[in-house]
């Protein structure tokens, strides 16, 4: 059946591309280091705006956070609330990086808002704007699969209809599911054995009392959460809870970049936020 024609021009309007897939393939950067998948998309950002950094820079510059995998489990849940890059380090150290030569500016997408993604972010690439996805990929986990274990900043270099195209890896994933990860709160999933072998023997090995001046940790009972998953370590069976839910320094949203002093960077920064539906 064929499409009616306000359909096709829908359609057509959410199509653009910054780079074709093959370009794509070529010029995209690899994860350049642990939890780095921030610094990595700004390399790609400055790379598509025509600014050439190195990924070392790049990465000094957005101050890419690390795990502390060896710290006892409140500090280790610390660093893993902020592990890696929120939007506004990305911003920064595109700035910095670029010595000035890009600008960002992000848009919540959580509460939900009320917008076409493709076709917003069709609107924007058409311009020459170069997009970020900052995502819960622990939301929408296909079925079967593994839930993943951290969010994920991804370079967004192009779009179609239903489609999002990204790097780091190279994907196309739908719009749904795009959406869905792009509209989360800013909690993290951190697994059961991660807390556990972090118990300790000496001490109160839930006091978390160090993390909670963030009422965050209070409202989602993070020591209560732990003190649950003891319980159940000491029962032969029964169930048991996969994740321990923590705080997030992380907003879902997608932030855009532009060269500084161009007329789009002048629109990017003076645009609403999304309406809230």
């Amino acid at each position: 059946m064929e499409a009616e024609p306000e359909d096709q021009e829908e359609e057509e309007a959410a199509a653009a591309m910054l780079w074709s897939i093959q370009e794509a393939l070529e010029r995209q950067t690899q994860q350049i280091g642990a939890s780095a998948c921030g610094a990595t998309a700004v390399v790609d950002v400055l790379k598509a705006l025509g600014v050439d950094v190195a990924p070392e820079e790049a990465d000094r510059c957005v101050q890419t956070r690390l795990r502390r995998n060896e710290s006892p489990l409140p500090d280790y849940l610390l660093s893993r609330s902020e592990a890696g890059a929120t939007h506004v380090q990305l911003i920064r150290g595109a700035q910095e990086a670029s010595g000035g030569k890009a600008v960002g500016r992000f848009f919540h997408l959580y509460p939900r808002r009320r917008v076409r993604l493709v076709s917003w972010l069709a609107r924007w690439i058409r311009k020459g704007v170069v997009p970020v996805a900052t995502m819960n990929m622990q939301v929408a986990v296909p079925d079967g699969e593994e839930v993943p274990d951290a969010w994920h900043h991804q370079l967004i270099f192009g779009v179609a209809p239903r489609a999002v195209f990204m790097t780091n890896p190279l994907d196309v994933v739908g719009e749904v599911e795009v959406h869905q990860r792009l509209c989360s709160q800013s909690v993290l999933l951190v697994r059961r054995e991660d807390v556990l072998q972090r118990l300790t023997p000496d001490g109160p090995p839930t006091d978390l009392s160090q993390i909670q001046s963030d009422p965050r940790w209070w409202k989602l009972d993070v020591e209560g959460q732990v003190r649950r998953m003891m319980l159940e370590e000491e029962l032969e069976d029964g169930p048991r809870t996969a994740h321990v839910s923590i705080p997030a320094a992380y907003s879902s949203g997608v932030t855009l970049f532009a060269l500084t002093g161009s007329d789009v960077a002048q629109q990017l920064l003076k645009a609403p936020e999304l309406p809230l539906l």
